[in-house]
């Protein structure tokens, strides 16, 4: 059960997104946020900015370097690029999560996998699709260069000691979630993962749910 710990009279918002669709919605400081992914082993890009600044965003550098540790999981505290915490992973059933893979497009594409694959659907394809669909919260225009460093939830990057990065089979399962609780009034901007090329996805891109309650 996706909302099994939850009471469902507080739940304010969900949302089944399809795979290789994205998904933009404000989380209210307070509020827990939580992804479901439903079939398992499906990487959700994420990146997050503070809803009334989006100059204030999700950070990876600051994150990483305030917890000592390039993997995310309970206890995490997603820092601002002004080294403000946006978010705390309250709960988390898949154990850890990626931070520095990055997202997929159509340059890495054709760098890691062939030419011809330069024109499938990216994950910074969709981030695109959803900012130039964005009815802008706050009246706050957004563009390319509001992208930065996203968070692969469900994804398995380990690192080697000579910092070799590898896109291995993924340690989720279906029912598996992720939950933050906002600090503040957080956009959330997601990238249900396209990507066929690695096993991030087990090369079966799926939907994911996501939940937001008081």
């Amino acid at each position: 059960m996706t909302t099994s710990n939850v009471d469902e009279s507080r739940i304010v918002y969900r949302e089944v997104v399809e795979a290789g669709k994205p998904w933009m919605h404000e989380v209210k400081a307070g509020q827990h946020f939580r992804i479901v992914d439903l079939e398992g082993n499906q990487a959700v890009d994420t990146l997050f900015y503070n809803a009334h600044d989006h100059s204030e965003r999700y950070s990876a550098a600051d994150t990483i370097r305030e917890q000592g540790n390039i993997y995310l999981t309970t206890g995490s505290v997603l820092q601002s690029n002004l080294v403000n915490p946006m978010l705390t992973i309250t709960d988390d059933t898949c154990g850890r999560h990626d931070t520095i893979g990055g997202a997929c497009s159509a340059e890495s594409n054709t760098v890691r996998y062939a030419i011809e694959k330069r024109h499938m659907h990216s994950c910074r394809d969709s981030f695109l699709m959803a900012l130039g669909e964005c009815e802008c919260n706050h009246g706050q225009q957004m563009t390319k260069d509001d992208l930065a460093s996203n968070i692969n939830f469900f994804m398995n990057v380990p690192v080697s000691p000579d910092g070799h990065l590898d896109f291995d089979d993924g340690i989720s399962a279906p029912g598996r979630y992720v939950e933050m609780k906002a600090h503040m009034d957080v956009l959330v901007l997601v990238s249900n993962c396209p990507q066929l090329n690695n096993p991030c996805n087990g090369y079966n891109p799926t939907p994911v749910e996501m939940i937001i309650w008081e």
